[in-house]
Parts: C-alpha cells; sequence; structure tokens
C-alpha cells in the first residue's frame, strides 16, 4: 500500500472581522465555539494587517463580515481574511455576509453601468472563498453570480414569529414596496393566511434614493398592513410608501425588514414618520444613537448558527425552511 492514510476530524473555525464583533460574539456562543484569535490592524496609511494567532491547517473556515459603514474598508478586510486563509492551508473557506454588498447593483439598467453585486461576487471566489452565505439577498439571481455553493438564508421566519401575535389576519393585509416584492409577499401572505397588496412606483435613475409613488394595488381601505422589504437605506422609500397606504384607507402600517442600512436621514424620516413599528433584524449594527421608540431588533444569529452547523455536519440548509429535505 503506498501513500498515508490519517483519520483526520473535521475542525471547525470561526473567524471574525471588525466590522460587527458583537454579532460574531452572539453567533460563537450559539455554536458553543470561541472566535478564533486573530491580529487585525490597520497601518499608517489605511491597509489593512491579518495574521491568525493559530494554525488553520487543514480546517473547516467560517469569516464573518457585516457590510457596514465604512462598507468598502470592511469588505475589503474581509477579502485580505480569505486569501490569509487560502495562503495558511485552511481546507474549505465559508465567506459569511450578513448583509451583501453592492446587492442593489445587479444589472445594467442603462449603458456604461457595471454590475458591481457580480464584481463582488468574482473578488470573494478569487480571494479564495469556496462558499458564500447571505440573507435575504436583494435579488435571488445574485446566488447565480458566485461560481460555487451560495446558501441564500431567509430573515422571514423570525420577522412572521415575531409579528403572528400581534396580527389579526382577517384585518390584516402583506404589502410589497414594489413589484419587485411581490413573490416575497405572497410568501408571508401564505404562512399568514392574508391577502397581499402592492405599490407601483418609479425611481429617478438620475437621483439615488428617490422615488415616487404612483398607486396602490390591492386591498388596504380599513386593515393594517405589514410593509415588507430587504433593506431600509434612507428610509425615503418606505416613509413614502407608508403615506400612500394611509392615504388610501389603511388604519395601520408596520415595516418588516431584514437589513437596517439607516442611512442618513433614515431615522428621522422613520421617528417622524406614521409608521407604527419599524421591525428589523440585526444583520447589520445599529448604535444606540440609531436606535428609537417604534424600532424593533430581532436577532439573527441562531439562524446563522444552525446554517453553519447544517453546512459544516454536510446536512441541509434548506430544512430550516422547508422541513426535512
Amino acid at each position: 500500500m503506498s501513500g498515508i492514510q490519517t483519520m483526520g476530524q473535521k475542525n471547525l473555525m470561526f473567524f471574525s472581522g471588525r466590522a460587527y464583533p458583537e454579532l460574531a460574539q452572539e453567533i460563537a456562543r450559539n455554536l458553543g465555539v470561541e472566535i478564533t484569535p486573530t491580529a487585525l490592524r490597520d497601518f499608517a496609511n489605511g491597509e489593512i494587517y491579518v495574521r491568525y494567532l493559530e494554525s488553520v491547517r487543514g480546517c473547516d473556515a467560517f469569516v464573518i463580515q457585516s457590510h457596514t459603514a465604512p462598507i468598502n474598508k470592511w469588505i475589503m478586510e474581509q477579502l485580505i481574511m480569505v486569501d490569509a486563509l487560502k495562503r495558511a492551508s485552511a481546507k474549505r473557506v465559508t465567506v459569511i455576509m450578513p448583509f451583501f454588498g453592492y446587492a442593489r447593483q445587479d444589472k445594467k439598467g442603462r449603458g456604461r453601468e457595471p454590475i458591481t453585486a457580480r464584481f463582488m461576487a468574482d473578488m470573494f471566489k478569487q480571494a479564495g472563498a469556496d462558499r458564500l452565505m447571505s440573507i435575504d439577498l436583494h435579488t435571488s439571481q445574485i446566488q447565480g453570480f458566485f461560481d460555487g455553493p451560495v446558501d441564500h438564508l431567509f430573515a422571514m421566519p423570525i420577522l412572521i414569529d415575531y409579528l403572528r401575535d400581534k396580527l389579526d389576519p382577517s384585518t390584516t393585509t402583506i404589502v410589497s414596496p414594489d413589484t419587485g416584492r411581490v413573490r416575497l409577499a405572497e410568501r408571508w401572505s401564505d404562512m399568514l393566511n392574508t391577502p397581499v397588496a402592492f405599490i407601483h412606483k418609479r425611481r429617478d435613475l438620475d437621483v439615488a434614493n428617490q422615488v415616487k409613488v404612483n398607486e396602490v394595488v390591492g386591498k388596504v381601505r380599513g386593515r393594517t398592513c405589514v410593509l415588507i422589504d430587504d433593506m431600509i437605506d434612507t428610509g425615503g422609500s418606505i416613509c413614502k410608501a407608508a403615506d400612500a397606504l394611509y392615504d388610501h384607507g389603511a388604519t395601520n402600517v408596520v415595516v418588516a425588514a431584514t437589513h437596517a442600512v439607516f442611512s442618513e436621514p433614515a431615522v428621522d424620516r422613520l421617528k417622524n414618520s406614521r409608521i407604527s413599528e419599524v421591525v428589523v433584524t440585526n444583520t447589520l449594527p445599529i448604535p444606540e444613537e440609531k436606535r428609537f421608540d417604534k424600532l424593533t431588533v430581532l436577532s439573527i444569529a441562531p439562524l446563522i448558527a444552525r446554517a453553519i452547523t447544517e453546512v459544516f455536519t454536510d446536512g441541509s440548509v434548506t430544512s430550516l425552511f422547508e422541513g426535512d429535505s
């Protein structure tokens, strides 16, 4: 017999960048592991240095980074962390990005524009990522941008579990803020047994974060409306959508979104809006100065921890959402 055989055990190692250590620590507690000690620092000119303080040879590495502001710095740090792992002989690298940076730039709307979401996937593949894991991608097509497995997780069960006891299905309507979210709204309605409505809007292609609400389609008069979306950035779109629903006779508007980007002036807009509650997850850090009375933040950490466990044990990530698979 030639060669050498070993009876090695799989070794899960969990790594975190500096963008959002609180979420990483919560996930680590759910997994029952420690975050691998890592030296992360900036040089005087802004370059990032990474070195792992333990051997990573042959490990199954999971690297989390939240793509929050300053987004380009934290994306670059995660790329460097992946490169360092591959050069240190990690066996498999799974990149966890709860919020996929640049996801909105997923197609060419006009000539001479980039498809930056595809470029993001290419960069992580080139750095050495074997697998991506993200939550509520802006569009499902982004899964096809990466040449490898993509675990697309959904926050919908977490949001629905929170809202279920607060809503009366007979007087509730799930509302998509645009035509692109209608399929998601239908999934919400299937789980809550409620009707669906959507808002027809037009976006100004020359001005970022500017939309014009044209019409509300569906049954909203005299009902509680749950506006669902993947992210809240400046809050302009969601607040205009809520105003349109009230103008069409809605008695109450609740917003449920996964990613609380909360760029200025989102907090002021939401606080001063007629929205009764804003429910989000903690895929992105929300500092105290961006929290307000109407805001409810739900933890995504148990979901990510379960997904990591399924990937590590070669189980089924799909089973988290569709039962046994």
